[in-house]
Formats: C-alpha cells, structure tokens, sequence
C-alpha cells in the first residue's frame, strides 16, 4: 500500500486512499505477456512513456523481449485486458527495468507497484540482486515512485532520451532496499 508523506495528506485522506488502492488490488491479475500484446504494450509505451520522442519501442522489439529468456514481460490485466506492464531484462548480477507504464484509467490502484514487486521478487530468487532504471528527468512522479521504493538516484546522463532531453540513473540493491554504487554494470537495454 502507498502511503504518501510529506505531501499534506491528512490521516483521513491517506486511509480513504489506502482503501481506495486496496479495493481495486483483486481486480488486476499479473501475467507474463503473449506476443499478440506486443502492438498493445507499444501504444501505451508510445503514449505514457515516450510521449514527445520518436518511439524506439516497437511492437517487434517488445516481441523480442517477450521471447528472449533473459528477458521479462510482465502484464497486469483488467478482464483480460492489459491495464499496465513491465519490461526487465535480467543479466547474471544485475538487472534493468526498461519501460514501466500504467495506462492512466487505472493510475493510483497499486498496478505499478506490484509489477515492480513482483520483477524484484523474482530477480531476488535468482539471485540477482541489483536492478538499475532510467527515467526522464523531467517525469516527478515516477522519480517519486522509484524513490518510495528504495531506488537512489546514482546520476543524470544528458541528451540520454534521442539527445533531447537528460534521464536521472537510479539503481536498488533488493538485498538491503538501498541504492548502489555508481560503477554498477547494466543489462543491456
């Protein structure tokens, strides 16, 4: 459950959110995606990832991803219907999210929270301990999410998004929840 602080957010307001996110929790179902989810995937990358960039992923790149074996493609569904997903792409110690979105009709329901729990669970199993992300840097709220969960920022690489814009380096350690080093290698995107 995500119980914001410092955001002026009285007692009533956080328990009426918290029950708000709990409510909507049984209604998403977390899967591995299928190939034919691949043009679907690639809108919501296009339309809440990528929004003002050339998109660089394609429906044939997320299908890659989706049949490479050190790659996971992790969808939540609605009645079937994909409301959010992520990509992670597991290398022997590390690992890197490479898109994360939540179509926005299903925003504030823990959908995102729970990708991520479970893609941390199951790098942790593994044995792979350290996971690394990009985000742009001009994207607060998702600076904020990763932020809440444990995700310290290790840099800024400018012009990282086409030579447009700057992206903030963030990285966690699942062992302890901390961030890492900032020499840490990364899976290839």
């Amino acid at each position: 459950m995500l119980t914001p602080s410092g955001n002026g957010m009285g007692e009533r307001q956080r328990m009426a959110y918290a029950w708000t996110v709990d409510a909507y929790r049984d209604d998403y179902t977390l899967e591995l995606a299928r190939v034919a989810d691949a043009p679907r995937l690639a809108a919501m990358s296009h339309d809440y990832v990528e929004m003002g960039l050339k998109p660089a992923w394609s429906a044939s790149r997320i299908t890659w991803h989706i049949r490479h074996p050190e790659s996971v493609v992790l969808t939540a569904r609605a009645a079937d219907v994909v409301s959010g997903f992520a990509i992670m792409r597991y290398a022997d110690d590390v690992a890197h999210l490479n898109l994360l979105a939540v179509d926005s009709t299903h925003r504030r329901r823990g959908i995102a929270r729970r990708l991520m729990t479970w893609l941390e669970e199951t790098a942790f199993t593994a044995g792979t301990f350290i996971i690394g992300l990009e985000l742009r840097a001009t994207n607060e709220s998702a600076f904020a999410f990763y932020s809440a969960l444990g995700y310290r920022e290790l840099g800024r690489v400018p012009g990282y998004y086409q030579g447009v814009e700057p992206a903030i380096r963030m990285a966690r350690d699942v062992r302890t929840g901390a961030g890492t080093v900032p020499n840490m290698r990364q899976a290839s995107p």
